[in-house]
């Protein structure tokens, strides 16, 4: 996937209290083993729940001892359904 931004599933209503979107989801887990990406620090991935995507940084929260996205919210859009 070199230099191409992965689009991973993402649930937008498990966020922490600093908004990012806790990347630990079946959906998320699934994705990610399916595009053979592995999170790391500063990966920019799109997230999609179906009905919105964003862009997000990706970092791990000390806090929440799991993988985060920090959510670009001026990148955040309705996906156009058929």
């Amino acid at each position: 996937m070199k230099n191409q931004i992965p689009t991973i599933h993402a649930d937008y209503n498990n966020r922490d209290v600093k908004g990012r979107l806790r990347l630990v989801t079946v959906g998320t887990l699934e994705d990610l083993a399916r595009l053979g990406v592995t999170l790391k620090e500063g990966l920019k991935a799109r997230f999609t729940d179906g009905e919105v995507i964003g862009e997000a940084i990706v970092t791990y929260s000390n806090e929440e001892e799991c993988w985060v996205g920090e959510l670009l919210w001026w990148k955040l859009v309705e996906e156009m359904t058929e």
